[in-house]
């Protein structure tokens, strides 16, 4: 399965999934990564395994919809199956939702409906939640509204800081995302059926 993973920032769920043998082995083959951003540190973590980068500034268009066409000129010729978005900060719209329709993912870092849209561990924070979580979901055109592919509890613990909390957070995404493309992978080589 050929996959193009979506980065604006640091990349750790990037790598997680870059570094995994056992997508690796189920067939996973991550063509490029697409960053909006020249100078996110993914980039460097896709240099680390060679994956090819695209970098693609909205700026550089005239509009939202040009954006996106550049990036599916990119990615229809590398013969892309699904896109993961991880840590991609721009709102997916209809360009490329109509180039690949129930073939985007996201990873978000709360139990959605719950705290959508950005800095939503900081607002899961303040909030005082006792759990928050991790929800992986298809994109449609509203802003974490897609339904729903799993969720994972993270219980905040009585001596959890924003930060300690972020972490296990982190690692949670990590471990879902991976077990979320691996189901995936059987899914389309037929396993289970």
């Amino acid at each position: 399965m050929k996959v193009a993973i979506f980065a604006s920032g640091n990349g750790s769920n990037f790598e997680a999934i870059a570094q995994s043998e056992e997508l690796k082995q189920a067939g996973l083959e991550i063509e490029v990564l697409v960053c909006d951003q020249p100078k996110a540190h993914v980039i460097k973590r896709a240099e680390k395994y060679h994956i090819p980068v695209f970098v693609n500034r909205l700026a550089d268009f005239a509009n939202r919809s040009d954006y996106e066409q550049a990036i599916i000129d990119k990615l229809k010729p590398l013969g892309i199956e699904y896109i993961l978005l991880a840590g991609y900060m721009k709102v997916v719209t209809t360009t490329l939702l109509s180039a690949y329709p129930n073939h985007i993912i996201n990873i978000h870092p709360s139990l959605l409906p719950k705290y959508s849209g950005l800095e939503a561990i900081e607002r899961a924070y303040e909030a005082n939640d006792r759990v928050t979580g991790v929800t992986i979901h298809y994109i449609d055109e509203g802003v974490d509204t897609g339904p729903i592919i799993k969720q994972c509890k993270v219980v905040r613990l009585r001596n959890d800081t924003e930060d300690s909390l972020e972490q296990r957070i982190h690692q949670t995404e990590h471990q879902m995302y991976v077990e979320v493309i691996h189901d995936l992978l059987n899914k389309n080589n037929g396993v289970g059926k």
